[in-house]
C-alpha cells in the first residue's frame, strides 16, 4: 500500500514531468497520454483493494501483475532498447536501472507471499485442507498470469519497436579496401572518454574519477594510471571533462563553474578562473583559450563562444553560429571541436544533416551538409510548469552520433541506413562517413566493426590513425593512403555534386 500510494502521489504531484518521461520511451510514446493518468490511479487502486479485507487477494493479484508488467518493461529497456525508462518518482527516481529491477522484483515476491498468506487464510476459514492440488492450482494460476503480463509488455515492445530506417536519397561510397583494424586493447571499463591524443600517448578521462587519467600508448601496448593534483583544497565536480592538448592539460566544469589549466609533466592543475563563467560543453582550442557551447542570457538560446583564460578570463559569443530551428536548445544540439591544423572550430548538429565551421574569431567559414536529407530536426519539445522546465517530449531521430576532425577531414558517425546498405553489416557495425573540408564534398565511408554487442561510442582521429572506443574496448585503425590514394575520381565527383546541389 505505501508502496503504490507514495508512487502515484509522487507521479501526480509532478504530472507534466511524469507524461514527458512516459514520451520518451518508445514504446510508449504513442499511449503517452493515456498511460499517464491511467498507472498513477491504477496505483491508487490497488492500494485501496489492499486496505479492504473483501477485496484484498484481489489487489494482491492486482500488485503481483503490475509488478510483473514493471519488472518486464525494464528488463526490456535495459537489453533491447537505448531509451529510458519511466520515472516512478519521489525517491524511487533516485535509483540506477539494477536497482529499480531488483526493486521490483522484490516487490513481485511479496505478492507472491500476499496471495498465499490470503489464500491459506481463505481456506483456514472455509476448514478445508490446502491440498497440494489447491497448492498446484494456485501456482498454476499465478504462471499463467505471469506469462499473461510479460507477453503483453512483449507485444508492446514488438508493435512500437521502431526498425531501422532505410534512407533510400543518398548512397554511400565505401571504400574497396578499407581500413584493417591493427590494434585492440581491452581497458576493463567501459566509462572511459578520450580526452586527447598525440604522437605517441592517448589520454582517457573518467567522468566518476575526474582526478584520474589513463595514458595509453598508440600501439595500445602499455597503460598506465596518473593522479591529478590541484591548487585548490576540494571542488564539487557534477560534470566534469577533461581535455589534453600537450604540454597542457584542462579540467572544466561549466556548471560549477571551474576551469584549471596543468602541464602534463607534473599534471598539476591551478584555477584559471577569478568570475564565474558558465558553459555546457567546452574544447581546448590552445594554450590559453577554450571553444564554448553555453547557454545565452540574450537570446534564452545556446550559442557558441570562446574563453580566454588572460589575466581576466573574458567570454565572447556569436548568435549567428547555430540555427534554430524549434527551440534553439535541443534543436541545436550537436559536437563542438577545434581542428588544431586548420585552426577552426568545427560543430556538428546531432539532429539534422549540417556542420558548421568557424574560425578563431568565431566568423563563419562553411556551413556544410552530411549526404543525409534530414535537414529538419524531428524533435518534440515539452514543458515542465512546476520546474519551468525544457524536455524532450519523445525519442528524436538522431542523424549524427558523433564526430572527429584531423587535417583536412571531419569523420562523421552517422546513425542513418543508406540506399542498397545490407542491413546485416549495418546491425553490426558503425559506418563513418569522411567529408574534405578544403573542398566542402562528402569522400568516402567505412566500417568500424562491434565488439559483441557493443557499438562505436567515442572516437578520435590523428594522421593516419583512427582511434575509437567499443565498449570495454579501445581499438586503433590504420588509415595511411586514404585519402588520395582509394577513392575513385568519378565517385568523388559524383558526391562533390550531390553537395553542391543542395
Amino acid at each position: 500500500m505505501l508502496l503504490f500510494v507514495y508512487a502515484a502521489l509522487s507521479k501526480l504531484l509532478v504530472f507534466d514531468e511524469f507524461k514527458i518521461q512516459i514520451g520518451q520511451s518508445d514504446m510508449l510514446t504513442p499511449f503517452a497520454g493515456i498511460i499517464a493518468w491511467v498507472i498513477p490511479y491504477l496505483e491508487f487502486l490497488i492500494a485501496l483493494f489492499l486496505l479492504i479485507p473483501r477485496f484484498r487477494l484481489l489487489g494482491m493479484y492486482a500488485a503481483f501483475n503490475l509488478m510483473v508488467m514493471f519488472t518486464a518493461y525494464i528488463f526490456i529497456i535495459l537489453n533491447f532498447s537505448n531509451d529510458i525508462p519511466c520515472s516512478c518518482g519521489g525517491v524511487i527516481e533516485k535509483l540506477g536501472w539494477t536497482e529499480h529491477l531488483i526493486l521490483n522484483i522484490a516487490f513481485v515476491i511479496l505478492a507472491f507471499i500476499g496471495i498465499r498468506i490470503i489464500n491459506r487464510q481463505k481456506n483456514d476459514i472455509t476448514r478445508k485442507f490446502v491440498s497440494s492440488h489447491n497448492t498446484k492450482k494456485l501456482y498454476k494460476s499465478l504462471f499463467l498470469y505471469t506469462i499473461g503480463s510479460i507477453g503483453f509488455i512483449v507485444i508492446l515492445f514488438a508493435f512500437t519497436k521502431k526498425g531501422t530506417q532505410r534512407d533510400t536519397s543518398f548512397k554511400r561510397a565505401f571504400l574497396y579496401n578499407p581500413p584493417k583494424k591493427i590494434h585492440d586493447l581491452d581497458l576493463e571499463y567501459n566509462g572511459y572518454h578520450i580526452a586527447g591524443v598525440d604522437e605517441k600517448q592517448i589520454y582517457l578521462s573518467n567522468p566518476r574519477s575526474p582526478l584520474y587519467v589513463t595514458v595509453v600508448d598508440t600501439a595500445l601496448q602499455n597503460k598506465q594510471n596518473i593522479h591529478l593534483t590541484m591548487d585548490l583544497d576540494s571542488l564539487p565536480f557534477r560534470s566534469s571533462q577533461l581535455h589534453v592538448i600537450p604540454p597542457y592539460f584542462f579540467l572544466t566544469d561549466g556548471t560549477i563553474p571551474f576551469i584549471l589549466r596543468g602541464n602534463i609533466k607534473d599534471w598539476k592543475a591551478y584555477s584559471m578562473l577569478e568570475e564565474p563563467l558558465y558553459f555546457i560543453n567546452a574544447q581546448a582550442m590552445d594554450s590559453v583559450t577554450l571553444a564554448v557551447r553555453t547557454m545565452s542570457n540574450k537570446t534564452n538560446e545556446f550559442a557558441l563562444g570562446t574563453i580566454r583564460l588572460t589575466d581576466s578570463a573574458k567570454m565572447t559569443l556569436s548568435h549567428k553560429l547555430l540555427q534554430k530551428q524549434v527551440d534553439g536548445v535541443f534543436d541545436v544540439d550537436g559536437i563542438l571541436q577545434y581542428n588544431q591544423e586548420r585552426e577552426l572550430l568545427i560543430y556538428t548538429y546531432r539532429y539534422r544533416n549540417q556542420f558548421v565551421v568557424a574560425d578563431d574569431s568565431l566568423q563563419l567559414q562553411l556551413r556544410g551538409n552530411t549526404i543525409d536529407t534530414i535537414s529538419q530536426a524531428q524533435i518534440q519539445v515539452g514543458t515542465i510548469a512546476s520546474k519551468n522546465q525544457q524536455k524532450m517530449a519523445a525519442p528524436a531521430l538522431t542523424v549524427n552520433q558523433n564526430s572527429a576532425t584531423d587535417g583536412n577531414y571531419l569523420f562523421v558517425n552517422s546513425k542513418l541506413l543508406g540506399k542498397a546498405e545490407p542491413i546485416e553489416i549495418w546491425e553490426s557495425s558503425s559506418v563513418i562517413d569522411v567529408y574534405n573540408l578544403e573542398n566542402n564534398y562528402y569522400e568516402f565511408s567505412f566500417y568500424v566493426e562491434d565488439i559483441g554487442k557493443n557499438k562505436l561510442k567515442a572516437f578520435h582521429v590523428l594522421h593516419d590513425k583512427f582511434i575509437g572506443l567499443i565498449g570495454n574496448h579501445m581499438v586503433t585503425y590504420q588509415l595511411a593512403n586514404h585519402f588520395k590514394k582509394l577513392q575513385p575520381a568519378a565517385i568523388t565527383a559524383q558526391n562533390k555534386k550531390i553537395i553542391d546541389s543542395r
